[in-house]
């Protein structure tokens, strides 16, 4: 599963969307013992700290694999959003940017262990940065050993649909309960159309491994529409046919999201350069022109 798809991740943003906006980081964890690490459980020399990082000459990038349009290899080549993201930021910092790519694990929680503060039980090695981070107050709150910063982009769920069935608008979640819709496995729009009105819709949801299944499927006719997360969506429609929108979502909140980066907590330094970096590139559009030329449409963080 890919980070911005966990369940985990929509169970825990949900939980904390309940809470006071001004609650504190200790009322916000509380049930999260098993993600909270101990002072006992981390290394204190983990990482390189930015002087490090200038005098070897490269930034090391934890991405996630197989993960179009953000992080891919073709042809042993880096390609993607996360990728030359990452590479603005290690320019602006002048160095080479070089990248881990790793697969999720159970949650974002996880990630952070294995990719930021931490590393695996097994093999591999901590990165410098993590891409595509989501960026919540209770994330942060439950990751003391992280910073979370660098906002880049907002995603939000969508919906794809076939023309010559919706001609006049894009369909909302009542119209599933008479026309099949395609979800990928375990992703939050798998998780809203299940637990809809109780169930209702189960009858016309078709799962599939990835969007890319459900898409071609919907392709082929065997569903009507897919819902899923917009930026992999416009990535995949190569059609005329196919219309990507953003439909209200009845009952449900969690519809749009913020990412960014993470970084270690005693490298703030590194933290603050590549916020500058990624700020300065949505400011001056090299970011959203990035987004474009992989046919997804950019939404700008709300600061």
């Amino acid at each position: 599963m890919r980070l911005g798809f966990h369940i985990a991740l929509v169970l825990g943003l949900l939980a904390g969307s309940a809470q006071m906006a001004w609650a504190r980081c200790e009322d916000l964890a509380k049930g999260y013992g098993d993600v909270i690490p101990k002072r006992s459980d981390t290394r204190i020399n983990v990482g390189q700290d930015y002087d490090t990082i200038l005098e070897r000459g490269f930034l090391t990038f934890a991405v996630y694999e197989n993960f179009a349009p953000f992080s891919w290899e073709e042809n042993g080549k880096p390609l993607g959003i996360d990728i030359e993201v990452a590479r603005i930021i290690a320019q602006d910092i002048g160095v080479e940017a070089r990248f881990n790519f790793v697969a999720a694990d159970e949650n974002v929680d996880a990630d952070l262990r294995n990719q930021i503060w931490k590393g695996p039980l097994i093999g591999g090695q901590v990165s410098n940065i993590m891409m595509h981070v989501p960026y919540s107050k209770d994330l942060q709150c439950r990751n003391e050993f992280v910073v979370l910063n660098g906002q880049y982009f907002n995603e939000t769920l969508a919906t794809a649909y076939r023309l010559e069935v919706f001609p006049d608008d894009p369909p909302t979640t009542p119209y599933y309960r008479f026309h099949k819709v395609g979800v990928e496995n375990h992703t939050i729009s798998d998780f809203y159309l299940s637990n809809f009105n109780g169930g209702m819709l189960l009858s016309n949801i078709l799962h599939y491994p990835e969007h890319e299944d459900a898409f071609t499927a919907m392709e082929a006719g065997e569903v009507d529409a897919v819902m899923g997360v917009k930026s992999v969506l416009e990535h995949l429609d190569q059609s005329d046919e196919i219309e990507v929108a953003t439909p209200p979502l009845v009952n449900f909140s969690l519809d749009t999201w913020t990412l960014g980066i993470a970084v270690r907590h005693n490298f703030r330094e590194l933290s603050y350069a590549a916020d500058y970096a990624i700020s300065d590139a949505i400011a001056d559009g090299r970011i959203t022109e990035i987004f474009r030329r992989y046919g997804v449409s950019h939404a700008a963080p709300d600061y």
